[in-house]
């Protein structure tokens, strides 16, 4: 079990992202993730820098692989687009760069004024997305005229020696089918077991599966809640709506109704080691091969501590 620090692109600065990179190689920390966003979810979060950016920078400040969890090739970037990214981030990150994709939330992507589809819709563009990109990786011109895209006599020629796995998320029952077709890889962020049992089960087998959770490392658990609440209120609103809120402060209207023992309990709160180990146990025994933890707040340095020193040694 590989067990990865992830990289809130929501809510720290790029240089603030870099710190933290350096920081989890230090600790022991075996991996990367790394969130792709317009908009942060609330403005209390405050960031959103670009993230391809942030990723060939990563190259440069440590070794660990990275994977963006996730990206969204459909609307606001094209996948022709993603593709080339995507390649050149493996080439900086010598092969250790694995694309994350998701069908996304109108929160990014709806900046162009675009329809947002509905779930089919956009499964269906993902799929297609993917299916460009692996196209464009493959050393040659590249048309494509889709239900959805177009491309025209298009090559990436920087490209890596092997083309960048592509991990797809799924929550839903299709999702998760698609990501088990399409996918290298499978990834999520809920402990969900019967979730990656249908992702094997499906054609999915013995591809990694990816999952992240979220801490708020402070002095106190009632303190680490304080952060959590009011830098993440948007983790208890339900349902779909955060797939379909279109703006910071539509979710900042929906978190009203969310309370603070609602966002506690999305977070392990506070500086207790225990708690950080049952939360990796229950992605363990849902079946994750990956499992990665989010710092909210200013603590971040301590969670790197305490990892290093309490959970990560008692975990191998």
């Amino acid at each position: 079990m590989r067990i990865g620090y992830f990289l809130s692109s929501e809510e720290y600065t790029p240089a603030e992202l870099l710190d933290q990179a350096r920081g989890a190689e230090r600790a022991g920390f075996e991996a990367l993730w790394i969130s792709d966003h317009y908009h942060p979810w609330v403005d209390a979060q405050g960031q959103s820098p670009f993230v391809w950016s942030t990723i060939g920078a990563l190259s440069q400040v440590c070794q660990l692989p990275v994977t963006t969890a996730v990206t969204c090739p459909t609307v606001r970037i094209h996948p022709a687009v993603v593709a080339q990214a995507a390649a050149t981030s493996a080439v900086l990150h010598s092969g250790r760069f694995v694309l994350g994709v998701g069908s996304g939330e109108a929160l990014n992507e709806h900046i162009f004024g675009d329809a947002w589809p509905g779930a089919d819709v956009r499964l269906a563009m993902l799929e297609e997305s993917v299916e460009v990109m692996r196209k464009l990786w493959q050393c040659g011109f590249v048309t494509h005229h889709g239900r959805h895209y177009t491309v025209e006599q298009a090559r990436v020629y920087t490209l890596p020696d092997t083309p960048p796995p592509v991990y797809v998320s799924g929550f839903g029952p299709k999702a998760i089918d698609l990501a088990a077709r399409i996918g290298d890889g499978y990834v999520s962020t809920m402990p969900d077991g019967d979730m990656v049992k249908r992702f094997r089960e499906n054609g999915g087998g013995d591809k990694p599966c990816q999952a992240g959770f979220k801490a708020a490392f402070a002095p106190t658990v009632d303190e680490g809640a304080d952060i959590a609440y009011e830098k993440w209120p948007n983790a208890g609103v339900p349902g779909e709506l955060s797939q379909v809120l279109p703006s910071p402060r539509h979710f900042e209207q929906a978190a009203q109704n969310v309370s603070r023992e609602q966002v506690k309990s999305a977070f392990v709160c506070g500086n207790d080691p225990d708690a950080h180990l049952e939360m990796i146990d229950k992605y363990a025994r849902a079946g994750f091969d990956e499992i990665y933890v989010a710092n909210t707040g200013p603590h971040y340095q301590g969670l790197f501590d305490l990892y290093a020193k309490e959970v990560l040694p008692r975990l191998r």
